[in-house]
Order: structure tokens, then C-alpha cells, then sequence
């Protein structure tokens, strides 16, 4: 089985609520369609491994490789989560050359809320469909010209670029879901729909995917990667960190 490489983008005071959806959808591979291909999600710092990265909530991250090391031709999609250093300089703008460089390639890139404002310096939003926190928040942004390309949605994605603003992590990962064509779209909309609204009609077409996935694995006899997440069995059902699942509404008011 071939294995997909993400690349994420981690800095100081990184978003952590913007990307953990994101990187979850990415590894829990009994949700996705056959035949379920491990998924490697690499972290890329300024500094690479030697120097650790703390996030806005303060947690630390040893990055797996040092951003001039990252090449198109080694990834599938990078991402690029918001984080402060985005809107005070140009500290990141890096990370936003790197996009360049991807979406030139026909990669894909992915940025929310901050990770937005970097490609709109960069112009790599002018001729393409995106969104971000809110317009305003782009048009204030030096060298923006993709004012009549913006969106008013929870999330885009246009010619390989998704965009999402920083309520909307749940969508910026099913769009990215959509962009690797991890899942079958009806069982995508039903962890949309799950981890968004907590909607109970999900919750079925969830457990049914996990179950062929299961069944799958049993009739293959494949240990690989993906069925791990730091040497931990995947999540088989929404819920299963705390024990067995209930069926949907119970224990409801």
C-alpha cells in the first residue's frame, strides 16, 4: 500500500485549535475509502528538528524537518495554520513562497485565518476563489488584489488552494478530506456533519464505514501504519476515546 505524505506548518504561537481536525481526519483512516492509504502527516519549522516550536496554547512541538528542506515533489498538500507571526511581519513570509512554489507544482496548500493573510501578500489569492476570517480582514492586507474572488463560506477550495477563517477548522478539514479524496462523500458529510453540528444521522454512516474498514483489515490481514496514530489503534467510532459509544440521543435532557 503507498503511503500519502502531508506536510504541516508549525511556528510559535500557532492556532493549535486550527489544524488538530485536520490532521485527525488525515490518520484516522477507518473513515476513508478503500483502500484506506496510510497517511504521514511531517511537521516543517523556520528551524527544523533541533529547535521546538510552542504553540499559542503553549504547547511544545519538535518539528520533523526544517522548511528549505520541504520539496513539492515530497508532498501531497502543505497547511498552514494561523498563528500571530502572520499578522506582524513578515517572519512567515517563507511559508507563503513555499505555497507558491506548491500550487505552481499543482500540490495543493491549505491556510486558515492567518495563513491567509500570507498568501494575500503574496498574491496567491488574486485568481483564485478563497475566504478567510472576513473580508475586511484580507482587503487591509498589502498587495491584495482578489477582492472580487473572496467568498463569504466556512470553507473554499479552488484549483488546489482551501482557505478557511479561524472558526471554521472543521470545514477547512473536510475540505482538505475532499481535496486527497480520503473518504466517500457521502460518509465526508457525515463527519462533517457530526463534528460540526453534532448531528445524530450521522453517527450510522460513520459506524458503517468504520465496520467495512474493519472487516477489510480482517480479510487482509494488514497491519500498517495507518490503523496507528503514535502507536495507538485508530478511533473506531466518534466517542470511543471514553469508552463505548452511545447510541445516538441517549443520555439526551
Amino acid at each position: 500500500m503507498s503511503s500519502t505524505t502531508v506536510h504541516l506548518a508549525v511556528y510559535d504561537a500557532l492556532a493549535d485549535w486550527e489544524f488538530g481536525y485536520a490532521t485527525a481526519v488525515l490518520r484516522e483512516t477507518g473513515y476513508h475509502r478503500a483502500p484506506r492509504r496510510p497517511v504521514e502527516v511531517r511537521t516543517v519549522s523556520p528551524g527544523g528538528p533541533g529547535r521546538p516550536v510552542t504553540t499559542i496554547g503553549g504547547v511544545r512541538l519538535l518539528p520533523d524537518m526544517a522548511l528549505d528542506a520541504l520539496r513539492p515533489g515530497d508532498s501531497s498538500l502543505l497547511i498552514l495554520p494561523g498563528a500571530r507571526p502572520w499578522d506582524a511581519g513578515e517572519e512567515l513570509a517563507p511559508f507563503a513562497a513555499a505555497a507558491g512554489a506548491f500550487l505552481d507544482a499543482g500540490v495543493p496548500v491549505a491556510a486558515i485565518c492567518g495563513g491567509t493573510a500570507g498568501l494575500a501578500r503574496a498574491g496567491l489569492l488574486d485568481d483564485r476563489d478563497h475566504t478567510s476570517a472576513v473580508a475586511e480582514y484580507l482587503a487591509h492586507q498589502p498587495g491584495y488584489r482578489g477582492h472580487e474572488r473572496y467568498r463569504d463560506a466556512d470553507a473554499v477550495r479552488d484549483r488546489g488552494l482551501i482557505t478557511a477563517g479561524p472558526t471554521e477548522p472543521v470545514a477547512f478539514a473536510r475540505e482538505i478530506a475532499a481535496e486527497l479524496d480520503l473518504m466517500e462523500p457521502h460518509v465526508l458529510d457525515a463527519w462533517f456533519r457530526l463534528y460540526a453540528s453534532s448531528d445524530p444521522t450521522a453517527f450510522p454512516v460513520l459506524m458503517s464505514a468504520a465496520e467495512r474498514a474493519a472487516a477489510d483489515h480482517d480479510g487482509d490481514g494488514d497491519d500498517g501504519t495507518g490503523g496507528a496514530v503514535n502507536g495507538t489503534a485508530e478511533t473506531p467510532h466518534p466517542g470511543a476515546e471514553s469508552g463505548p459509544a452511545p447510541a445516538p440521543g441517549a443520555g439526551r435532557g
